[in-house]
């Protein structure tokens, strides 16, 4: 049994949690995830099972989309709803248009800067464990990107998005920021992942699921790397493949409308599966993988 199974992760459980119930439902010896989501947060959970678990790095994606619930005038020590309340500020002026523009801000490639409540390490430390004791340090900042926010809805004091975004993206950094902005304070107070790279919360499946429906939803390596996109190459390209080259596709623009930076092709020759590839951009890639 190999291949990944998307569970719709409830609320109030760590992803570890979710990794250990479906490895003792399905007996498997391996079952990992990918990308984490904290506890508080809901939606797409894709696990890898067994032999997967080797192809986890090209399955996780780079986009990731969320439903989100930011609500004003709190700002919390974690950034969400779990965190105890630091700040207070005044929201009742805002419009609708002040709550949109602001957010307009955070589009594009941006900088975070990690939560304490976070697993980024410092020194091999994990960060929550410094903020459980009260210490707080300075984080380098990272870049990540945010292609989109949509208000939803705004029901002060809370806020419906919808955001596209990066792996790597803080949503609870995100509400935090903006409520700054605002002026107000802000906190994230509830999120659900709808999709992590190719897998999408249609094809989810309840965490109390019994064995037999587990294994029927898996989807399997076979269907994985055929959601890639074919990039289909000519002999001599294929044969510098095999040897670990990168095939000579610049220039020829026949790519640069249909894939998005960091998005992973398959090389192609006759209908032949011959490697994994990131896009970077104007046509060039990264060979990830090889096969034999």
């Amino acid at each position: 049994m190999n291949g990944v199974i998307v569970i719709d992760k409830p609320a109030g459980i760590t992803s570890h949690d979710v990794v250990a119930r479906v490895k003792r439902v399905l007996r498997a010896k391996k079952v990992g995830h990918l990308g984490i989501l904290d506890p508080i947060a809901t939606g797409v959970l894709p696990l890898v099972i067994n032999n997967a678990t080797k192809l986890a790095r090209f399955l996780e994606g780079e986009r990731k989309e969320y439903m989100a619930t930011m609500k004003l005038g709190e700002e919390t020590d974690t950034y969400d709803a779990e965190g105890s309340i630091i700040n207070r500020g005044d929201f009742t002026s805002l419009t609708g248009g002040d709550i949109a523009s602001a957010l307009n801000g955070f589009t594009g490639r941006i900088k975070q800067v990690p939560p304490m409540y976070s697993a980024v390490k410092l020194g091999g430390t994990p960060l929550y464990k410094l903020a459980r004791k009260g210490i707080v340090v300075d984080r380098p900042p990272k870049e990540v990107e945010i292609y989109s926010i949509e208000v939803v809805k705004v029901e002060p004091p809370y806020v419906e998005l919808y955001v596209k975004c990066s792996r790597g993206t803080y949503l609870r950094t995100l509400c935090h920021d903006a409520g700054r902005t605002l002026g107000c304070g802000a906190h994230l107070a509830s999120l659900n992942r709808t999709r992590s790279g190719p897998f999408s919360i249609e094809e989810s499946v309840s965490l109390s699921s019994d064995k037999e429906t587990l294994v029927r939803r898996l989807l399997t390596v076979e269907k994985l790397l055929s959601r890639f996109k074919p990039v289909n190459v000519s002999r001599e390209e294929a044969l510098r493949i095999k040897r670990g080259n990168v095939p000579e596709l610049n220039g020829t623009g026949s790519f640069s409308s249909s894939l998005c930076d960091g998005e992973m092709v398959r090389f192609v020759y006759k209908e032949a599966l011959l490697a994994l590839a990131c896009y970077s951009g104007r046509d060039t890639f990264k060979l990830e993988k090889v096969f034999n």
